[in-house]
């Protein structure tokens, strides 16, 4: 990161906390609004480990690494912050019990540092939490995939197998049939597939294998089967699995501001603006849309982003006809 960009100032228009598609997305927003606004990032993105970033129109196939490096250089190109940090809580600012006109945050960073702000745009995404199979940790990402449409396409025609993990698995195995004649369903360590789940399997020619999955095995750096408890390996060249997925939220607890559960995991509430419950605060990208891809949450930034400077714009216009008024200014 640019280095002249690492200095915090006291206070912001806009604190956006998370630098993935969202909070950058949001922040050139912001930024193109005549915004002050700062990107905290703590360098963690989500798709870390793709190769790619897929479905996105016109950056289809490119390193993640990459887009977002071409995104923390279209904010600073239009006077954005975007600084390494990761943020251990938020505050209301002392004798602030709204933030309608007045700066009305403190971001406490983990390392000290502490910044205030106006409002808050929180677009820190989520942590996929995997079973504990050995392994699958470490081919994330690569011939671990969970995404039909983010990886699907680099596996099709291949031998997949579905690793059950939740409520829907089995819809899963289903769009992955789109890709490949060949898929096995390993119902692993959970329930086994209902009657009718059953039927809508065996109807797609899918194979259903019963039994714990002991681990992954991995030959010269590639997935070649999934090893069972019992020892028999089925083999196979990719594996998909559902994780828990888990909004990055636990510095908002002070706010009163948490994640609820969903079937597939946990997330934060908003609304169709991305405002949350607490006044001030909006939310975009993963935190709240466990589903969101890249393009979809860089979206959700961008929307965001416009009812933030909206908000802002009538808390300063109030504030001006409140000054003129007490100024005695009456219409001629």
């Amino acid at each position: 990161m640019n280095a002249q960009n690492d200095q915090l100032v006291d206070s912001y228009d806009v604190v956006v906390i998370g630098g993935g598609a969202a909070g950058l997305n949001g922040a050139l927003m912001l930024a193109r609004s005549r915004r002050s606004v700062v990107v905290i990032d703590a360098g963690a993105p989500r798709n870390a480990p793709a190769e790619g970033v897929h479905g996105l129109l016109g950056r289809e196939g490119m390193p993640p690494a990459e887009l977002l490096e071409r995104g923390r250089a279209e904010v600073r190109g239009y006077g954005g912050q975007v600084v390494p940090g990761e943020v251990g809580s938020v505050t209301r600012a002392e004798g602030d019990s709204t933030t309608r006109d007045a700066v009305g945050f403190v971001v406490e960073l983990a390392d000290g540092r502490t910044v205030r702000a106006r409002r808050v745009l929180v677009a820190t995404g989520l942590v996929d939490e995997l079973p504990d199979v050995p392994g699958l940790r470490e081919r994330w990402g690569r011939d671990v995939l969970h995404c039909p449409y983010c990886h699907g396409w680099e596996v099709r025609d291949q031998a997949i197998g579905v690793l059950s993990s939740g409520p829907m698995s089995v819809h899963q195995t289903l769009l992955l049939r789109q890709l490949s004649d060949d898929i096995t369903f390993f119902t692993h360590t959970m329930e086994p597939p209902t009657a009718e789940e059953a039927e809508q399997l065996a109807a797609r020619d899918i194979r259903v294998v019963d039994g714990e999955v002991a681990s992954l095995e991995i030959v010269d750096d590639r997935l070649v089967g999934v090893r069972m408890a019992d020892g028999s390996v089925v083999s196979r060249e990719a594996v998909a699995v559902a994780p828990r997925l888990v909004a990055r939220v636990g510095f908002l607890k002070a706010l009163g501001l948490e994640a609820v559960p969903h079937p597939v995991g946990e997330y934060v509430p908003c609304d169709a603006t991305g405002r949350t419950d607490e006044p001030g605060v909006w939310i975009a990208g993963n935190a709240t849309d466990l589903s969101a891809q890249v393009g979809s949450a860089a979206a959700a930034g961008a929307f965001a982003a416009a009812q933030i400077n909206a908000d802002l714009v009538a808390a300063e216009t109030r504030t001006a006809v409140a000054a003129r008024r007490g100024a005695g200014v009456v219409e001629g």
